[in-house]
Formats: structure tokens, C-alpha cells, sequence
């Protein structure tokens, strides 16, 4: 058998061998992700808040609590999430909202938000109702037009 031919099989056999692990690993941590989830909506409650500000900000730059910060994670320290500057009664707090529902949030307005202690996990509109962002799905033509600008400019 040529050379070649045994090292492309050792390579197919890597390459099987870890798309195996990998499919485990992704098994693993999906039941972590609906156990966590879980306790997050168990331990949620209901809380009247008015939004001042909304970012994507670093974690360690986002004005939490030192211990959230060194709870995290090496990698997720550097990496952005979204913090919503709130105002709960007389005090004002940066809570972490759920990425799914960042865009929904309206600025300068008050919202019934469902709180698990640092994190925001669904919010409804207090005054009226919460407009969706709508996203525009960009058509054939639309694509080919942009691309067109792009390349003579």
C-alpha cells in the first residue's frame, strides 16, 4: 500500500475519532445548559424596573460585582455580554440580560422583567407593549447591488 494512502486513513480515523467526541461533549453540555436553565427560571422573580442604558461590554468592564467577575470564567471575562443599566427603587444596578431578549429591551422606559439575582431572563412591556426589533431579510437583488459597491469603491 502506498504512503499516502496510510496516512490519509490515520487522518479520515483522527478526523471520525473526533467529530465522536465532539458529539458527546455537545451531548454533555446541553443537559448542563437545561439544568442550569432550569434553576434560572425556578429561582426567577418578577420585578418592576425602569431601563437607563443598555450595552455589549466586557465582563470585567461592565460595573458588576467583583465576585461575578471572578466567579466567570478565564475566557468570558474578555468576552462582551449584554449589561442593562437599571434602576430598582431607589438603587441603581448593571444586571446581564439574556442575549435573546437584549434587542427587545426598550431604553428609558419601565418594564416588569423576570430577575434571577444578576440576570435578566424575560422582560414585558409596563406602559403598553414591547416592539420587536424587525429585521429585514435583504432580498437577491439587494445582495448583488451591495456587492456591486463594494467592489468598485
Amino acid at each position: 500500500m502506498p504512503t499516502w494512502a496510510i496516512v490519509m486513513l490515520i487522518i479520515i480515523a483522527v478526523l471520525i475519532a473526533g467529530i465522536i467526541v465532539l458529539y458527546f461533549l455537545g451531548k454533555k453540555a446541553e443537559k448542563k445548559k437545561a439544568e442550569q436553565d432550569e434553576l434560572i427560571r425556578s429561582s426567577s422573580q418578577p420585578v418592576s424596573l425602569l431601563v437607563i442604558d443598555k450595552k455589549m461590554l466586557r465582563l470585567k468592564d461592565s460595573g458588576l460585582p467583583a465576585q461575578a467577575v471572578q466567579q466567570a470564567g478565564r475566557f468570558s471575562k474578555n468576552a462582551k455580554v449584554p449589561i442593562v443599566k437599571v434602576k430598582i427603587g431607589p438603587k441603581v444596578m448593571n444586571l446581564i440580560a439574556d442575549p435573546e431578549i437584549f434587542d427587545q429591551i426598550p431604553v428609558k422606559k419601565e418594564v416588569k422583567a423576570m430577575v434571577s439575582g444578576l440576570y435578566i431572563t424575560s422582560v414585558k412591556g409596563l406602559h403598553g407593549k414591547i416592539e420587536a426589533p424587525v429585521q429585514e431579510k435583504k432580498g437577491l437583488r439587494a445582495k448583488l447591488a451591495a456587492l456591486r459597491k463594494k467592489v468598485t469603491s
